[in-house]
């Protein structure tokens, strides 16, 4: 955590590019509230990775997200991986996961049930909800 944020981080799910992700960071969700991160669509059972390296500070079930996993990074951001099918085998708080790690798996639970299947993966530092998408480019190879 005493690690500056990262200025560059992997695609949080295995075989997909920064390309391919649509830019739905602060489209409206209802009527009271925002994206506040982007959806990485993938078959069920994809894996999902950490995006950086950290310290897993939950793996729970429950609310919008569904399945999911917070991973406090460099920074101290908190990384949202959200609508996950099920979580790595032993996966607990407390972790130390490096980036590209397997947090779980690209699922729909939560309020994505019977959507296709996503990771939803937000970013939040301590001003509020960052935008992964450009960080995500940033850490993509110019031709991918």
């Amino acid at each position: 955590m005493r690690m500056p944020p990262p200025t560059a981080i992997s695609v949080p799910v295995q075989g997909i590019r920064a390309r391919q992700i649509g830019a739905t960071f602060g489209a409206p969700r209802g009527s009271d509230r925002q994206h506040h991160g982007v959806d990485v669509f993938a078959k069920r059972g994809t894996p999902v990775v950490a995006a950086t390296q950290g310290v897993v500070a939950t793996v729970r079930e429950g609310g919008l997200g569904g399945k999911q996993v917070w991973v406090i990074g460099p920074g101290g951001q908190r990384h949202y991986y959200a609508h996950l099918d099920d979580w790595a085998a032993g996966l607990a708080m407390g972790d130390r996961v490096q980036a590209g790690d397997v947090l779980g798996t690209v699922g729909d639970t939560g309020n994505a049930k019977g959507t296709p299947p996503h990771l939803h993966y937000g970013i939040y530092g301590k001003d509020g909800p960052l935008d992964p998408l450009p960080l995500m480019h940033a850490g993509s190879p110019a031709k991918r």
